[in-house]
């Protein structure tokens, strides 16, 4: 199965443009941000409950590949998914399109790992093992 994409709706703001109209690139990176956090709040969980019981999720990596640009007011949806998952690491994958046309204007990936406060790796799937095996099953393509 393929894993289960999560789909989140906005509208672009005047203030992540330039004077051009054109969204400045930094803010698809929050975009992704945005995807991934609300991707997790499917668990019945949200990162700042995460964050409270001692679980981080660093970014270590992050891929960004620029297709067409989005412009003020342009209605976007952010589809998330679960790419990779291990014990220790997680890999989200995104596409970001202008709708209503479907029109795929960025894609990329950022790579996390488990951390406590002060960042030393740990297994989710033992610190949170409810959290994991949902995690497993949105990788897995299962609901």
């Amino acid at each position: 199965m393929s894993p289960i994409q999560h789909t989140h709706s906005f509208r672009v703001r005047y203030g992540e443009t330039d004077q051009m109209g054109v969204v400045y690139h930094a803010n698809y990176l929050n975009w992704f941000e945005m995807g991934r956090t609300e991707l997790i709040r499917g668990a019945q969980i949200s990162y700042r409950e995460l964050e409270e019981r001692g679980v981080l999720l660093p970014v270590t990596d992050a891929v960004i590949t620029y297709k067409k640009p989005a412009r003020y007011d342009d209605q976007l949806e952010v589809r998330t998914i679960v790419e990779e998952l291990t014990p220790v690491r997680l890999t989200f994958r995104y596409e970001i399109y202008r709708m209503p046309e479907n029109e795929l204007l960025v894609w990329g990936k950022t790579m996390h790992v488990f951390t406590t406060r002060d960042l030393k790796p740990i297994r989710l799937s033992r610190v949170e093992p409810e959290l994991y095996r949902w995690l497993e099953m949105q990788h897995r393509g299962e609901s």
